[in-house]
């Protein structure tokens, strides 16, 4: 029960890596409140998630009002926030710089990071009160780039810097801020995505190739390490850009030998 009497106010948890945080969190004994701005997602994650620890608040992490409101009904129903989990973004447009819109451009900054901006902003004299931590939801796109995703790999850039500033700007009122980078991760988009393309199955290979473990994994790999950062277990640990990424930051793919005298891997 790593996180027995604790509440969690984590955004964009109805599925994917989120979600798997929220059962996570509540599996280790928390009260969670989940934040998502689509009231078909939060009907969908409800139906899996019948538990009286969490709460489903409908609100845009983009929109400050919402994310004050959202705030203030945590408060009210679990007398308290503790962690502030920052998992909420999105990744579209597939595209160079020069092809992205400014819509699409700011859009993908205002909830990558405008997001935290503001659950922080209306957020923080509740984790003052509580000693709490903060965990951003990162990528490894933020540290070594990704092809065709520039504006989403800014973001998440700064989401790193973002983390690293925090950490030092509220250590003194013993606030932690942590972040996890994964790489390739199965969600339901994800998936969807694969099965689009022309050859699902050379997709999967890519995707398991990127990472140097050799699979892409499942969204628990990421809740397992969050919790951890959020716990008391990691209570002298801030300013972290965790991977979690099974190596693929090392630069290389995994490739399958073809005979035992084959040692190394292809470099990306």
């Amino acid at each position: 029960m790593l996180l027995k009497d604790k509440v969690v106010f984590i955004t964009g948890a109805t599925e994917g890596i989120g979600f798997e945080c929220a059962k996570a969190y509540l599996n280790a004994g928390a009260q969670v409140s989940i934040i998502a701005n689509s009231a078909r997602s939060i009907q969908n994650a409800a139906s899996k998630l019948s538990d009286s620890d969490v709460i489903f608040i409908k609100a845009d992490v983009a929109d400050s009002d919402e994310v004050k409101q959202a705030v203030e009904k945590t408060v009210k129903i679990f007398g308290k926030i503790d962690v502030i989990h920052n998992n909420a973004g999105i990744s579209s447009p597939s595209k160079a710089v020069h092809e992205t819109s400014d819509d699409e451009w700011n859009r993908l900054f205002e909830v990558n990071v405008k997001g935290i901006h503001n659950t922080i902003k209306h957020g923080i004299a509740e984790l003052k009160k509580t000693k709490g931590n903060i965990l951003n939801t990162g990528s490894q796109a933020g540290m070594i780039g990704q092809e065709m995703h520039a504006a989403y790999s800014a973001t998440k850039g700064a989401v790193a810097a973002l983390t690293k500033s925090m950490a030092l700007d509220y250590a003194g009122m013993g606030i932690r801020v942590n972040a996890v980078a994964p790489a390739g991760v199965w969600t339901p988009l994800l998936r969807s995505w694969s099965q689009e393309q022309m050859n699902p199955v050379l997709i999967k290979n890519y995707l398991d190739e990127i990472h140097a473990l050799g699979y892409c994994p499942e969204g628990d790999v990421v809740a397992d390490a969050c919790l951890f950062l959020i716990s008391d277990m990691a209570r002298f640990i801030t300013g972290c850009i965790l991977p979690v990424s099974g190596g693929a930051e090392l630069g290389y793919r995994r490739v399958i030998p073809q005979n035992k005298n084959i040692k190394h891997t292809e470099k990306r």
